[in-house]
C-alpha cells in the first residue's frame, strides 16, 4: 500500500477536501469551519458563536478551540468560554438575538453551545426560552450534549435526550467521528429551516476517539422539504408572545423537524432486502455495537437477505419521523430497538405502529414478548452483548445452524473477570507535586467533605473526607444536616474554577444560613480534571479574598507553598493572614474555632500545569532536585505519609524495602523532604545522568540497516490492539502515533482512548482497531476474547478484569513492560505487596504468547526518561509483527507529532533492535542503570549472613559482627533440628537482629554519608557540578515545633560532611558511658530491644518444634516493624510492642494452630 505523499497535523482544519485523521473533539472543532465555508460559498457573509463550559466527554473541546484560533479566526468563528453552562447558553441564544434591537452586521450568526450531562441539566431554563423564541434563518443553533454513559470521568451516568424532549430541541445522535460532521452540518441547517434549537449527542466513544474521515465541503447535500410554512415564518422575533410561541413550536416547528428529517434521509433503512422476519432499529453508538455485532456474527447484507433480517438507522431518535418507521416496521414479524440507557426511540415506535393495520406481530425493546428484561438500562451496550440477543432471536424461529454455533461459541467464551487478590490495583491519585496533597489534609479530629474534579479523589485516601455534591453545591449540603448532627463544623474542598463557576453562590448561601463551615478554595491556576484551562474571568488570590470580605466572610487565610511572592503591596481583604503550607494544620484549626463561615485559599499550581509551562519555558525550572540516600533510609514512608506524592517510590535492596525518588515524574514540590527522616538531600546544579545520544552514539546505522523488516499483517478484518498504561504518562500518545501512521497508508483506522479520571495515574486503555478500509471498523471497542496484540505499558492494567476479558488464550499475542511501576496503595501502605510475579502467571495464562521486557528500565537507562518507554515498547510490538503499519509510516508520524523527536525515533528505533536482539540492547543500557534492585526471593541465607555480617564490622567492629554471627549459627542449629526443609526462622533472626544491632544513631548516619556509597549513587544519578543541602534534626540541636513538641528539621549545607567524617571515626564511642548521644530516650530503647530480641529468640529456640514454626517466623520477624527516626520510630516501636505481647501471649498458651507462613512477595 502507497505511503501518501504529503500529511500535515493542520490538514484536519486546513483541508477542504480529501480524508483527514481526527478526533471527535477535533471534529467539532471542524465543523464551524465547514459550515463557515459553505456559507461562504453560498454568499452568505456568516460568524459563529461558541460558548460552553468543560466537561468529560466534552473536557477538551474548549482547548482544541483555543489550540485552532488562528484557523477560527480566519473564518470569523468566536469562541468565548462560559462561565457556566446556563449563561453560555444565555449568550448562545444572544447571538440569535442579532438583528433585533441593533442592525445586524451579517447575514447571520450560527452559535454552538456545549456542556456536559449536568451542564445539560442546570441549563434547562435556558434552553426552554431560547427554543421557545427560535433562531435565525441564516443562524440556528446546535446543542452538543456531552454523554458519559459509564461515568468513566463523572459522578453520575449522564443520558440527556429526556432533557431535550423536555425542552422541544430535536435531537441528533451520531454513531462515529464521519458523522460528528455530517449530522453537524444538518443540524445547523435544521436548526436554520425549522427555527428551533437542535442538539447532538456526544458519547464518550465519538468524543474520545479517532478516525480517518472526509471533509469535501459538499460532501451533505442539504434538500429544502416540501412544506408549507405560515407567511410570518418560524424564525425568532421581537416581541413575541408567549402562548403564540408555545404554539408555534407545537404546531410548526416540530412538523416542520420531521419534515427536513424525512427529505434529507437522516433516519434510512440500511438492509431491506428479503422476507420481514426481524427488523433492527438503533441509533448512535449503539447503532455501531450493532453493526460491529452483526459483523462478529458473519452476517453481511447477503446473508441478512437470506435470514429475513432488516435494519434501520435512526439518526434522530426525537422526534421520531413517522412515516420511515410505518415503511419499516409494517409487516414485520419481530421489530427489535437497541439503544442505550432509557429507551427514547421504542415507546415512539409503539405509538406510531399501535393504530397501523400492519404492524409488527412483536416489538422488542428493554423487555421481550414476556416482559423480561433483555436490553439493560445501565451503563452501555457492547457488540458481544448485542450478538448474543440478536444471535438468540434469530435462533428462536429460525434453526439457522450458522448463527446456532455462532451463539453457542458466545456462550462457551465468556472470559473469567472474576477480581483475583493479592496483586496490585491501579487507581487514579493526586498527580506527583499535586497541591491537593497538602490542601486536603484536615487537623486531626476534623472531617471534610469532597469536590467535584480532582478533589473528589480524596474520599478514598487517607483524609477523613467523604461526601460530595454536584458542582457548585459544595457544603450547602451541611446546611440541611448540620442541625441534626453531633460534630459543629466542617471542612469543604472546592477549587477555584468551581468557585468561579457558581460555587461562590453556595458560599453565599452558607453565610446566609450561618452555619460553621471552612470552605478550602485551592487556587491551583488551572482545571487540571480536563486539561489545564485557566477559570474564567481569572481570579487571583487577592480578587478571591475581596469577593469573599463581600460575602460578609471576616476571616479568611491564605496558605501557599512560596508566600514570599506577596510583597507588602499585595492587596488583600481586610484582615486576611498568608501563611506557609507548613503552618496548615495551625491554620485550619485556628479556622474551625470561628463562628460561622471562614475560608482558606490554599494557592499552588497544579503540579501538571508546572511540567508543562516549564517545559515551554514559561515557568521556572528550580534547579533543585530531591534525592534518598537509600543507606540512611529506614523504609518508614514517613515522606510518603508527609507528601502523599506518587513519585516515591519503593527500592527492594539487600537490608529490606527503601525508597527512592523517581526522577522522570518528580514534578519539584519537595514536601517529601518535610519527611521526619536525614536520608533526604536536595541537589543544585545537578542534570539526570543518561547515555549521550549523539548520531555516534546512537543505534549505530549499519546495525540499524540490517533489521529484517517486520512480517506484514492480514488486515481482511480489522486487527484490534488494545494498549494498557498509567494515566498522565504518555501512552495515549502509543494510540496517536499508530492510528497517524495507519492514515498515512491509506487504511481504516478508530482509536479509542478510555481516559476519564484515570489520567491522574490510573488505568487507561487505548482500543486501536486497524482495517483495510474505513467501512470495516464499526464499533471503536475491541469486543471480549478478540484483541489481537495487547501492548502492555503497564503490566498491573493488562491483569485487570478489563484488560483480561478482552484477551484470547488462542489468538492474543501480548507484548508487556514488566516494570512494577508503583501502585497509589504504596503511599498509604509501605509494606504494599505488588505481586509481580502472580501478575505475569495471569497474563500468560490469558494469552497465546507473551513477551515480557522492561521498557521503563531500559528506557530511562539509555534516554534519562522512562516516557521513552513508549515509544520503546511500540517499536519491539512492531518489529515483532504485531502493529500492522510499516516502521517508516510510525516514524513519519513521530516526526509530525513534533514532540521531543529525537528521544522518540532513537527509542523505537532501539525497541525494533530490541526485538531482534535483546542482549545487545541491554548491554548497551545497563552501564546507565543506577539501581539495582534484589529479588528477595533469590536472597539465599548464606548471602544474608555475610552481607550483614560486613555491614556490621563496618558498622562497629568485627567482634560485634561476631556476636550476630555466633547468634545467627545458634538459631540454624536449632532449626536443623525440626523436620523442616525451609530456613525461614533462620533468615528471619539473620536479617531482624542485624537490623536491630545497626540502629542508626549519628555516627551511623553520618558514617553512610561519607563511606563513599553515597557519593557513588549520587554520581550514577545525576552529572553536573553538584551541590547538596540535608535536611536533619539532630535530637542535640533541632528546635521544637510549638505546636507539637516535636523535632523539627534544619537544613545544612555540604560543608557538614567533614563533620559527619568526623563524627563517623567516633563510633567506638556507641553505647559507653562516655557516649555523648547515647543517653536519649531513643538510644536506650533501641539497646534494649536488642537484649530484649535475643532473650525472646533464646527461649523461642529451646521450644521451637514444627507445629509452632510459622508463629516463631512471626515472632523473629516484629522488627521489621520499627522504622524510623525520633518521634516516627517511637509510634512503630509502640506498635511493634504491642504485635510482641500479643505473639508471645499466643506462644506461651500453646493454643496455635500449625499453619503455614506466607511471605509477601
Amino acid at each position: 500500500m502507497e505511503l501518501k505523499q504529503k500529511v500535515s497535523l493542520d490538514d484536519k482544519y486546513s483541508l477542504d477536501s480529501g480524508r483527514v485523521y481526527i478526533t471527535g473533539t477535533q471534529a467539532l472543532v471542524k465543523l464551524p469551519i465547514i459550515q463557515r465555508q459553505r456559507d461562504k460559498k453560498n454568499n452568505l457573509n456568516t460568524a459563529a458563536f461558541i460558548s460552553g463550559y468543560r466537561g468529560s466527554p466534552l473536557g477538551m473541546y474548549d482547548k482544541g478551540l483555543w489550540d485552532a484560533k488562528k484557523f477560527l479566526k480566519n473564518n470569523d468563528i468566536n469562541f468565548e468560554s462560559g462561565l457556566n453552562e446556563d449563561l453560555a447558553a444565555t449568550a448562545v441564544w444572544g447571538s440569535q438575538q442579532a438583528g433585533l434591537i441593533s442592525k445586524s452586521t451579517k447575514d447571520g450568526i450560527f452559535g454552538i453551545w456545549y456542556g456536559k450531562g449536568p451542564g445539560v441539566d442546570r441549563s434547562g431554563d435556558a434552553f426552554k426560552h431560547a427554543n421557545c423564541s427560535g433562531t435565525s434563518p441564516n443562524g440556528g443553533v446546535l446543542a452538543l450534549l456531552g454523554d458519559d454513559h459509564t461515568a468513566k470521568s463523572s459522578t453520575l451516568a449522564h443520558q440527556s435526550e429526556y432533557a431535550m424532549v423536555d425542552a422541544q430541541i430535536p435531537v441528533l445522535n451520531p454513531s462515529n467521528v464521519q458523522e460528528i460532521l455530517d449530522y453537524g452540518l444538518l443540524g445547523i441547517a435544521l436548526s436554520r429551516y425549522a427555527g428551533v434549537w437542535v442538539s447532538m449527542k456526544c458519547v464518550t466513544a465519538t468524543m474520545d476517539s479517532s478516525a480517518s474521515v472526509n471533509v469535501d465541503l459538499d460532501r451533505i447535500k442539504i434538500k429544502t422539504p416540501d412544506f408549507e410554512m405560515p407567511a410570518d415564518g418560524v424564525h425568532i422575533r421581537w416581541p413575541d408572545e408567549v402562548l403564540v410561541q408555545e404554539t408555534r413550536l407545537s404546531n410548526i416547528k416540530l412538523p416542520a423537524v420531521k419534515a427536513f428529517v424525512k427529505t434529507n434521509n437522516i433516519n434510512h433503512s440500511i438492509w431491506s432486502k428479503g422476507n420481514k422476519n426481524i427488523g433492527i432499529i438503533s441509533t448512535g453508538k449503539a447503532y455501531a455495537e450493532v453493526r460491529q455485532a452483526l459483523s462478529d456474527l458473519n452476517i453481511d447484507e447477503t446473508y441478512a437477505e437470506k435470514l429475513g433480517l432488516h435494519l434501520f438507522k435512526v439518526g434522530m431518535p426525537w422526534p421520531l419521523e413517522d412515516s420511515g418507521i410505518i415503511d419499516f416496521c409494517s409487516e414485520m414479524d419481530e421489530v427489535i430497538i437497541f439503544e442505550e440507557k432509557r429507551s427514547l426511540i421504542e415507546d415512539q415506535v409503539k405509538e406510531i405502529m399501535y393504530n397501523q393495520t400492519n404492524r409488527p406481530k412483536r416489538i422488542i425493546g428493554k423487555r421481550d414478548e414476556n416482559n423480561k428484561e433483555i436490553i439493560h438500562s445501565t451503563g452501555e451496550l457492547t457488540p458481544d452483548f448485542v450478538s448474543e440477543i440478536i444471535a438468540e432471536r434469530i435462533t428462536k424461529t429460525n434453526k439457522d445452524e450458522k448463527i446456532l454455533n455462532k451463539l453457542r461459541i458466545i456462550k462457551q467464551n465468556e472470559p473469567d473477570t472474576a477480581a483475583i487478590q493479592g496483586i496490585a490495583n491501579r487507581t487514579p491519585y493526586f498527580c506527583s507535586g499535586c497541591p491537593h496533597n497538602s490542601s486536603t489534609k484536615v487537623p486531626e479530629g476534623s472531617k471534610a467533605m469532597a469536590g467535584i474534579g480532582c478533589h473528589f479523589m480524596a474520599a478514598w485516601m487517607d483524609r477523613d473526607t467523604d461526601l460530595f455534591t454536584h458542582m457548585g453545591g459544595e457544603g450547602a449540603n451541611w446546611i440541611g444536616m448540620s442541625q441534626f448532627v453531633e460534630d459543629d463544623h466542617i471542612f469543604q474542598n472546592i477549587g477555584d474554577g468551581t468557585y468561579t463557576h457558581s460555587g461562590i453562590l453556595a458560599i453565599r448561601a452558607s453565610v446566609a444560613a450561618k452555619v460553621n463551615i471552612t470552605y478550602k478554595i485551592l487556587f491551583n491556576d488551572a482545571t487540571a480534571m480536563t486539561g489545564g484551562q485557566p477559570a474564567e474571568g481569572v481570579p487571583t488570590p487577592a480578587k478571591i479574598s475581596h469577593q469573599l470580605f463581600g460575602e460578609g466572610i471576616k476571616r479568611i487565610a491564605v496558605v501557599s507553598d512560596e508566600p514570599e511572592k506577596y510583597g507588602i503591596n499585595t492587596n488583600f481583604a481586610e484582615g486576611t493572614t498568608i501563611n506557609h503550607r507548613s503552618e496548615i494544620d495551625q491554620v485550619q484549626k485556628e479556622l474551625r474555632t470561628w463562628p460561622g463561615v471562614t475560608v482558606m485559599i490554599y494557592d499552588q499550581t497544579c503540579a501538571t500545569e508546572k511540567r508543562r509551562r516549564r517545559k515551554r519555558g514559561l515557568m521556572e525550572d528550580p534547579d533543585k532536585r530531591s534525592f534518598i540516600n537509600d543507606l540512611v533510609c529506614e523504609g518508614c514512608g514517613d515522606c510518603s505519609k508527609t507528601s502523599n506524592c506518587v513519585s516515591i517510590e519503593p527500592l527492594e535492596t539487600k537490608l529490606g524495602r527503601k525508597r527512592k525518588v523517581n526522577q522522570s515524574t518528580c514534578n519539584k514540590d519537595f514536601s517529601c523532604v518535610d519527611g521526619f527522616c536525614p536520608s533526604f538531600v536536595t541537589v543544585q546544579g545537578a542534570k539526570i545522568k543518561k547515555r549521550k545520544v549523539t548520531p555516534a552514539s546512537d543505534l549505530p546505522m549499519n546495525i540499524f540497516n540490517k533489521l529484517p523488516n517486520p512480517k506484514e499483517i492480514n488486515i481482511e478484518k480489522p486487527f484490534d490492539i488494545v494498549v494498557t498504561g498509567i494515566g498522565g504518562t504518555g501512552v495515549v500518545t502509543i494510540g496517536a502515533l499508530i492510528g497517524m501512521a495507519s492514515h498515512i497508508e491509506n487504511k481504516g483506522v478508530s482509536v479509542l482512548d478510555q481516559v476519564g479520571v484515570a489520567q491522574k495515574g490510573g488505568a487507561v486503555l487505548s482500543h486501536i482497531r486497524i482495517a483495510s478500509s474505513p467501512k470495516d471498523i464499526h464499533s471503536v471497542k475491541v469486543g471480549k476474547t478478540s484483541a489481537d496484540l495487547i501492548l502492555g505499558c503497564d503490566m498491573v492494567v493488562v491483569a485487570s478484569s478489563p484488560v483480561r476479558e478482552l484477551m484470547n488464550i488462542n489468538t492474543t499475542q501480548s507484548i508487556i513492560n514488566d516494570h512494577e511501576t508503583p501502585v497509589a496503595g504504596f503511599v498509604l501502605d509501605p509494606d504494599h505487596s505488588f505481586g509481580g510475579k502472580r501478575i505475569r502467571q495471569i497474563i500468560e495464562k490469558s494469552s497465546k504468547e507473551t513477551n515480557f521486557i522492561n521498557a521503563i528500565k531500559i528506557s530511562t537507562a539509555m534516554f534519562g526518561d522512562s516516557i521513552a518507554s513508549n515509544m520503546f515498547i511500540t517499536g519491539y510490538a512492531l518489529q515483532k509483527g504485531l502493529i500492522p503499519v510499516k516502521p517508516e509510516s510510525m516514524e513519519e508520524a513521530i516526526k509530525l507529532n513534533n514532540m521531543a523527536i529525537d528521544m522518540n525515533l532513537s527509542a523505537f528505533r532501539w525497541g525494533r533492535m530490541a526485538a531482534h536482539d535483546q542482549q545487545y540492547v541491554e548491554k548497551e543500557a545497563a552501564p546507565f542503570m543506577p539501581n539495582t534492585e534484589v529479588n528477595n526471593d533469590e536472597y539465599l541465607l548464606a548471602e544474608i549472613i555475610k552481607d550483614r555480617t560486613s555491614f556490621l564490622s563496618s558498622y562497629q567492629n568485627k567482634k560485634y559482627a561476631n556476636i550476630y554471627v555466633n547468634f545467627v549459627k545458634k538459631t540454624i542449629e536449632a532449626e536443623k533440628k525440626l523436620d523442616n526443609s525451609k530456613d525461614d526462622l533462620s533468615k528471619a533472626v539473620a536479617k531482624y537482629l542485624s537490623k536491630l544491632m545497626a540502629y542508626k544513631d549519628e555516627y551511623e548516619v553520618a558514617r553512610l554519608y561519607t563511606n563513599g556509597e553515597f557519593k557513588e549513587k549520587l554520581n550514577n544519578a545525576f552529572e553536573g557540578n553538584l551541590k547538596l543541602k540535608f535536611h536533619v534534626a539532630p535530637p542535640l540541636f533541632a528546635p521544637k515545633d510549638p505546636h507539637t513538641g516535636k523535632l523539627k528539621k534544619i537544613t545544612i549545607g555540604s560543608w557538614i560532611l567533614p563533620v559527619f567524617k568526623g563524627l563517623s571515626k567516633l563510633k567506638f564511642l556507641r553505647g559507653t558511658i562516655i557516649d555523648p548521644v547515647g543517653k536519649t530516650k531513643e538510644r536506650k530503647m533501641e539497646r534494649f530491644l536488642i537484649s530484649q530480641y535475643k532473650e525472646d529468640m533464646n527461649k523461642i529456640l529451646e521450644e521451637v518444634n514444627s507445629k509452632n514454626l510459622s508463629l516463631a517466623v512471626q515472632i523473629a520477624s516484629i522488627p521489621e516493624m520499627i522504622r524510623g527516626y525520633g518521634h516516627v520510630k517511637e509510634e512503630h516501636m509502640n506498635k511493634a510492642a504491642l504485635k510482641r505481647e500479643q505473639l508471645l501471649k499466643s506462644w506461651n498458651s500453646k493454643e496455635y494452630d500449625p499453619i503455614a507462613s506466607v511471605a509477601a512477595e
